[in-house]
């Protein structure tokens, strides 16, 4: 015998209900973390990696380490670059850039430059870290895609 046309079991009962639940509870998340404030995090999360890796390979203010460039000769080898070039390079781009996220100012271009960076770091020097370079790349892929939000200079200048 088949079942009638309008006929409800209790498992579409149940089916109806976790499909009601879900939306809201998918409606509620989606109004607690705007994309202002993921952006924000993001930013600053990924930002706090980089500037605080940049400064173990400076001194005062901004002046290179030996220990920065030894890191780069043997540990980190990067093929086409020498070492007292990749040093400085390297914490250049690791203080500037994180400020640049903090403050919400060229961050599309300053999440790829990280992204850039993320590669090579694990192309050339660290391929076992994949998995926290992962993490790392879709901060930056978020950033680069989305944007810093409504809460930084880039906004306030009118840049996408």
């Amino acid at each position: 015998m088949s079942a009638l046309p309008h006929s409800h079991t209790g498992d579409d009962v149940h089916a109806s209900w976790l499909y009601t639940t879900q939306a809201r509870l998918a409606a509620r998340l989606e109004a607690l973390t705007p994309h202002g404030l993921l952006a924000l995090a993001a930013r600053v999360a990924i930002a706090a990696i980089f500037f605080l890796s940049g400064r173990t390979k400076v001194t005062g203010w901004f002046t290179i380490t030996d220990s920065a460039i030894a890191l780069f000769r043997d540990e980190y080898r990067l093929p086409l670059i020498a070492p007292e070039i990749a040093a400085p390079l390297a914490a250049t781009a690791e203080h500037l850039f994180p400020l640049l996220l903090v403050l919400g100012l060229a961050t599309r271009l300053s999440a790829l430059a990280l992204l850039g960076m993320t590669l090579v770091i694990e192309v050339f020097v660290y391929p076992d870290a994949w998995p926290t370079h992962l993490s790392w790349a879709m901060l930056l892929l978020y950033l680069a895609g989305r944007g810093a939000g409504p809460l930084s200079l880039d906004r306030l200048l009118g840049w996408r």
